[in-house]
């Protein structure tokens, strides 16, 4: 039989469940249109702030809004930091671009131009939104999701408070060579409308491909689009990456474009942050992201 001490302490328990932690709301599932596709998203909202700040944040290759899961981190990267961006009162919208996750579309369409279109469609529903404060927005974006990320910094017509990239595509012909390899890149590109089988080398995830990403994989330049973002830049690097390398050579190239105040965050870890590892790193670097858009966001 339990004590009246011991009642109590289990009622509370049980009345704790579904309490928001402070600072945090439940997560809305959100969606937009896209050239008549459906485009979904995760918006989460801290709890008791009005119209706070806000962050978008873009999926790597072959992600999902979530990024990249592992057993160390398994709610997955973008998963992690919303949470945390949350409690400290920073709002966050993660999306799957057309053809990932719940999207619409199919993956063989993808092209980097088009995660660039979605990004931008984002950040107009961003702005359509009464809950959330339009001049106070920032994105986020995670290896190709990064180059993308630099491409919206570019090109968007409303203001951003900050850019942060976490291992982006810097050189996208070479990052996805080393992935491929001269043969696969080379089919691919001469495919025309015909999509192509392309799996990793060394084993990996295998999906269909069409002429028009390899193409756009030359077309979309980062250092080019963020010459022409003049605010506030945080870079994240592995230096032991082996898609985006050599690190921090690569990174230090990228940030010589931008004309702007930036920071270059390295830690000795993979493309990953070292997350099928452990989460440390991982948390460490959602930490100066969380600081990062906090300073800018005042």
């Amino acid at each position: 039989m339990l004590s009246i001490k011991n009642a109590i302490v289990v009622l509370m328990a049980v009345a704790s469940i579904g309490i928001a932690t402070p600072g945090y709301a439940a997560e809305e599932t959100v969606s937009f249109a896209v050239d008549g596709q459906k485009v979904v998203g995760t918006l989460d909202l801290p709890d008791g702030v009005r119209k706070p700040p806000v962050v978008l944040m873009l999926h790597g290759f072959t992600g999902t809004r979530n990024e990249w899961t592992s057993s160390a981190v398994p709610q997955g990267l973008y998963g992690r930091c919303a949470p945390v961006l949350a409690g400290k009162g920073v709002a966050s919208l993660r999306i799957d671009f057309r053809g990932s996750g719940e999207s619409e579309g199919k993956f063989a369409d993808m092209t980097v131009d088009s995660e660039i279109a979605d990004a931008l469609a984002a950040i107009d529903f961003l702005r359509s939104r009464s809950d959330v404060d339009s001049q106070r927005m920032s994105v986020l974006g995670m290896s190709l999701g990064g180059a993308v990320a630099t491409a919206v910094a570019g090109r968007t017509t409303h203001p951003l408070r900050s850019v942060v990239l976490w291992n982006p595509g810097i050189n996208l012909p070479a990052a996805f060579t080393s992935i491929y390899g001269e043969e696969t890149m080379k089919a691919g590109l001469d495919s025309g409308d015909k999509a192509v089988s392309v799996t990793m080398k060394g084993g990996g995830k295998t999906v269909l491909l069409k002429s028009a990403f390899f193409k756009s994989l030359y077309t979309v330049v980062p250092a080019a689009e963020i010459e022409k973002y003049r605010g506030p830049l945080l870079l994240a690097v592995g230096t032991e990456d082996p898609i985006v390398f050599p690190q921090p050579v690569s990174a230090e190239s990228l940030l010589s474009y931008h004309h702007g105040p930036h920071e270059l965050w390295t830690r000795p870890v993979d493309h990953g942050f070292g997350l099928e590892q452990s989460s440390v790193t991982v948390d460490a670097l959602i930490q100066e992201t969380t600081d990062f858009v906090l300073k800018h966001s005042k």
